[in-house]
């Protein structure tokens, strides 16, 4: 497409551009996806990237890590890829004679991607366009000279190549340009190629190359760099050695974005570090991120819980997200919005507007919900629901059922005034109140499905299903265990799709609206199995987040 062709200028990290000039022999290469690979170099190329690199991405080029992809997706799909690839190889050069997997993988030995502080840009600049443009620096590795040199040697008759050299303290550093903005380029060793939009970017790696302050020796990156992210067949790993600052960088030099307030950066400054690994196993892809904190500004950790709530929902339910502890984390905003006028204004108004109703906020609202909770969206097409073809529902373990109940009757009698019907129905033996419009059914419905646990079903036939669930439960599913059953355990809960269920809503409300997803989309999901993510809080000092992309068993013809 010309459009993507065009902004083939330092995507991160999907799309690169690099150049490669020595003595007179010239290279050109794009990258665009992920490149395949081997982590185990990611500490020597980032020992090239100056120490003012906000943060840096290793993408690896190991064959063996990415050909794990192989074995999933459905025929369509990799029809889908195959197609992709072709369009790659097209975009290489204007001839067609240059392909990826014959001329650019067998010498290209990984790749790091490094986010440098972005060059300021004047007021008479300022664009939306000039804003958004990063200053990024790639370090590609040659792991084999001589094919780097064929390769190398084949592009330097494209005739709409232009080739400017100019010397930087012994280095050489190219200007290359093809119909766009220029790339700026230089070989270090024999070994790295540098390369980048901006030509400082350039200077500053050789100038870290000759021995200026690294990446790799920068105050919290080595240790990042050094033991990264345990995932299987790693792909990418991710390194950020001081979020805090570089949020701070980004937003400074923006023209577009307003400073940040001093409470917001004291948030940030939470969090030191952040590393995060990604890999593909026998399940699909997984994402595994790590983040340093500081206890001494960490007021909320999460709570481990052993995700029972779950088994409450049937297994007809496309999302949830569950966890445990929402009290705790309500009383962790109201401590800092003491800290944060913006926050405790916000809190103040919704008190005092639930107030006029009876409702206190704090008591009636937040404080009963101290144990396990779920949050889910469950498939129906019967009374009110038949138009969007789904419900939700909440499922709270509560170990104050007096407080709950007397918050459900306030508000009973907050909707009765509103012309809806109260009325209460025996389901399975249990007695559930419902909302009810007149003609249409059941809104809402509000009951107790044991002694602790109280649920709020969105929809009169999602309470049936909680309440007189005949099918097995959601954490009995063959999908949910798929899923979820890789991910770290203990853990502070689930947030979970499934893919099947949800894409069948995606196309309904596509062709609704007259706008049908794409065959090429439709392929891409029918591929996919669900999305799984948990975090948790080994200690006060560490957060880890851990998510699975669960793809489905590559299928025949």
């Amino acid at each position: 497409m010309p459009e993507s062709k065009s902004k083939n200028n330092f995507l991160i990290p999907a799309i690169g551009t690099a150049v490669v000039v020595a003595g007179g022999v010239a290279a050109y290469m794009y990258f665009k996806g992920g490149p395949q690979g081997n982590v185990s170099d990611a500490l020597n190329a980032a020992k090239i990237v100056p120490d003012e690199a906000l943060m840096a991405t290793y993408i690896s080029t190991d064959p063996t890590a990415w050909a794990k992809l192989e074995q999933f997706g459905t025929p369509e799909a990799q029809k889908i890829v195959a197609k992709e690839l072709e369009n790659f190889n097209k975009s290489l050069s204007t001839d067609n004679s240059i392909s990826y997997e014959k001329d650019i993988k067998p010498w290209v030995g990984g790749v790091m991607i490094a986010v440098l502080p972005p060059n300021a840009v004047k007021p008479a600049q300022s664009t939306p366009q000039a804003s958004q443009q990063s200053n990024v620096l790639m370090v590609v590795g040659i792991k084999d000279k001589i094919q780097a040199l064929n390769f190398a040697t084949k592009l330097k008759g494209q005739k709409d190549l232009k080739i400017q050299e100019t010397d930087y303290k012994g280095e050489k550093i190219i200007e290359t340009s093809r119909k766009s903005s220029p790339t700026y380029t230089a070989i270090l060793n024999n070994t790295y190629v540098v390369s980048a939009t901006e030509k400082s970017a350039i200077e500053n790696a050789i100038d870290t190359f000759k021995g200026q302050p690294s990446f790799a020796n920068k105050e919290g990156a080595s240790s990042l760099l050094t033991q990264g992210v345990n995932v299987e067949n790693t792909v990418a790993q991710i390194y950020v050695p001081d979020y805090a600052a570089m949020v701070q960088q980004l937003v400074a030099t923006n023209p577009q974005s307003a400073q940040l307030p001093a409470q917001t950066l004291s948030q940030l400054k939470q969090v030191k570090s952040m590393v995060a690994g990604i890999g593909i196993d026998n399940a699909g892809v997984r994402l595994k991120a790590t983040a340093k904190l500081d206890p001494q500004l960490v007021k909320f950790q999460y709570q481990n819980t052993g995700s029972k709530v779950v088994s409450e929902f049937p297994s007809e339910t496309m999302a949830i997200i569950s966890g445990q502890g929402i009290s705790s984390w309500w009383s962790t905003v109201v401590e800092q919005s003491k800290d944060v006028p913006e926050l405790k204004q916000t809190l103040e108004t919704a008190r005092q507007q639930l107030k006029f109703v009876n409702i206190d906020l704090d008591k009636d609202v937040f404080s009963w919900m101290d144990r396990e909770f779920g949050i889910a969206a469950i498939p129906s097409n019967q009374g009110v629901l038949a138009q969007i073809g789904f419900g939700g529902a909440l499922v709270f373990q509560t170990g104050d059922r007096k407080t709950v109940e007397e918050t459900l009757n306030k508000l009973d009698t907050i909707v009765k005034a509103q012309s809806l019907n109260i009325t209460k129905r025996d389901i399975g033996g249990k007695e559930i109140t419902e909302w009810e419009i007149p003609k249409q059914g059941a809104l809402l419905a509000h009951g107790w499905l044991n002694q602790d646990t109280v649920f709020v079903a969105i929809g009169g036939p999602v309470a049936e299903m909680l309440v007189n669930r005949q099918g097995p439960s959601l954490d009995s599913s063959a999908n949910f265990q798929a899923v979820t059953n890789t991910l770290q355990k203990p853990n502070g809960g689930y947030f979970y799709i499934d893919m099947d269920k949800t894409a069948s809503l995606i196309e309904r409300f596509a062709t609704a609206q007259r706008q049908p997803i794409s065959p090429e989309a439709s392929a891409i999901m029918s591929s996919i199995r669900g999305l799984g993510m948990t975090a948790t809080s080994p200690d006060k000092s560490t957060s880890q987040v851990e998510m699975l992309l669960a793809l489905k068993p590559k299928s025949g013809s």
